[in-house]
């Protein structure tokens, strides 16, 4: 049943996805309950090589743009970009007031600063283990440990029942940098009774636990110390503020100083230290100072783990840094993952380190990362403290909420429903979850200075560009459909046109000949005589190269 056509019941619970199930990233979930809404998360994820030109791709939130008035609000789990970057592009879309800890409030006015929204935006800060009431709705932040200071899973309470939705989390019993996992709050919210569990499946398919961050620091203490006499570079997550210190202290029993090489990590340590963290971390040195260091006295935290083209660590691989090199007997520690999709552009940045001599370590080599997400053990212990008449895996793929799904029933939780973006459930407050409505949930992409819908034929024609090339044809015709001159061509990404001259005048002759053979008629309909060139160019290139570029005829009466 289309949104439209579905006539909500004032006192159920209604859960929908527009982002962030079925797929790991985007994150944006929405509440409704006696027809308001409540917005959680609002992320982004990264374009690939199948979307040319874009940077980053977010949900698209016409559903709710279309009803803000009946938006109470939107309740940020943490300052990761899947659940917080979109908000500088997407909020003057939504208009509503945004509840977030500390932490996340800096690192999200840093980035509306850049969007000219810093002061515009209504942040409400909440402190940890805090309250929000907007609407019909009542949060309370409940804190975890992940990969990023202050996470919050909230247990959201409404006349129709309470949802624990768990934001991104993991049990690591030494964080090394704020708060473990409030247990004994979750055990009590469990006896309390709780309608749903609306949970992280990244790591549902991983057995066991997840490692601890003192384990990751134990390692690069002793990782760093193998490597006396060389410049020692590590690259992390910069929203990874445990890590960052970890690696200071790694550094400092070495008697080495620490610089920051990005700016995202500049940013990152600002917000931090503006919150109380690394309050025992010296300040840390900038790219410019570190090049009057000896090699042996610096260890460098850089950023690009994942290989992004304009991040310090792959402009050090090519050479192209304008402080920082990088060379023989040198030493790079990967303190990360490997996000899917990435493989090529690691791949190729630490092709090119190797290249100069430079020695990789990375998570196969040593325990120099240990995942923000839950294993299957940790997802266990949850289900055995909150109780939850109903599990509702988000944040992963199909594979990965299947297999959370099923160990929800493991754990004896009665139903599941898996979700995709795109579809309202009835959560409650009985009779079983059910899907009672479809809604839009495309996809926009910031493309240069402008917000584009992905599901139109403009990326369809950029693609085909991409791997046809493209054509202009000119035609100068009189009124009765005579050429007055020759077809004027010119190609993008298909000749060199001064090598393939003779090529070229085939094409040319090839159109001519193509509008000559049209009847008196046609060459009098604009529409006929342009499509006919069209056809000639693709025909020509597709017989010569294996090509149908996109072609675009102007035609020009006389």
């Amino acid at each position: 049943m289309p949104a439209d056509a579905f006539v909500p019941e004032d006192d159920a619970l209604y859960f929908l996805p527009l982002g962030g199930s079925g797929e790991i990233g985007m994150n944006l979930n929405l509440y409704g309950h006696r027809g308001k809404w409540l917005m959680v998360d609002l992320g982004i994820s990264f374009a690939d090589d199948t979307m040319p030109g874009l940077d980053v791709i977010m949900p698209d939130p016409s559903f709710i743009a279309e009803r803000r008035a009946d938006l109470v609000g939107l309740v940020v789990t943490h300052a990761h970009e899947d659940h917080l970057g979109a908000i500088q592009y997407l909020w003057p879309e939504l208009r509503c007031p945004v509840y977030c800890t500390p932490f996340t409030a800096s690192v999200l006015r840093a980035k509306l600063h850049e969007r000219g929204l810093n002061g515009i935006v209504p942040i409400h800060e909440v402190p940890l283990g805090g309250r929000v009431e907007a609407g019909p709705f009542a949060v309370e932040y409940v804190t975890m440990t992940h990969s990023i200071p202050e996470p919050n899973a909230l247990a959201i309470r409404t006349a129709a029942g309470t949802v624990l939705h768990t934001g991104d989390w993991k049990l690591d019993p030494a964080p090394m940098l704020g708060r473990v996992a409030d247990e004994e709050r979750l055990r009590q919210i469990g006896d309390e009774g709780v309608l749903a569990l609306v949970g992280d499946s990244t790591n549902a398919l991983v057995p066991g636990a997840t490692g601890s961050e003192a384990t990751v620091r134990e390692t690069l203490v002793d990782l760093i110390g193998r490597y006396p006499g060389v410049r020692v570079a590590v690259s992390c997550f910069a929203t990874n503020v445990a890590r960052l210190e970890s690696i200071a202290v790694a550094a400092a029993r070495h008697g080495r100083h620490v610089a920051l090489v990005g700016r995202s990590l500049w940013r990152i340590n600002e917000a931090a230290r503006a919150n109380g963290y690394l309050a025992d971390v010296p300040k840390f040195l900038s790219e410019h100072d570190a090049a009057y260091l000896p090699r042996e006295k610096l260890v460098l935290i850089c950023t690009g783990s994942q290989g992004e083209p304009r991040s310090a660590l792959a402009r050090i691989a090519a050479n192209d840094h304008p402080q920082i090199t990088l060379g023989r007997g040198d030493v790079v520690v990967f303190s990360s993952r490997e996000i899917p999709g990435n493989e090529r552009d690691i791949g190729r940045m630490q092709n090119q380190l190797v290249a100069q001599g430079v020695e990789l370590v990375t998570a196969e080599d040593a325990e120099v990362h240990v995942s923000g997400h839950p294993a299957r053990d940790e997802l266990v212990r949850m289900y055995q403290w909150v109780r939850p008449r109903i599990a509702v895996p988000v944040h992963g793929e199909q594979r990965h909420q299947q297999a959370h799904a099923a160990l929800a029933g493991d754990c004896q939780v009665p139903e599941s429903i898996i979700p995709t973006n795109g579809e309202l459930i009835r959560l409650g407050p009985d009779g079983p979850p059910r899907v009672v409505a479809h809604v839009r949930s495309g996809r926009m992409a910031l493309d240069g200075k402008r917000l584009i819908p992905l599901d139109t034929g403009l990326m369809r024609t950029r693609n085909r560009m991409v791997n046809n090339g493209a054509s202009v044809v000119t035609l100068v015709m009189t009124a009765r459909g005579e050429l007055v001159t020759a077809p004027q061509v010119a190609t993008m990404g298909l000749l060199d046109e001064a090598a393939d001259r003779d090529l070229l005048l085939d094409v040319i002759d090839a159109v001519r000949e193509a509008v000559a053979g049209l009847s008196k008629t046609a060459k009098a309909d604009d529409a006929q005589v342009k499509e006919a060139a069209r056809i000639a160019v693709r025909r020509c290139f597709n017989a010569t190269h294996g090509k149908k570029p996109v072609t675009e005829v102007h035609l020009v009466r006389v």
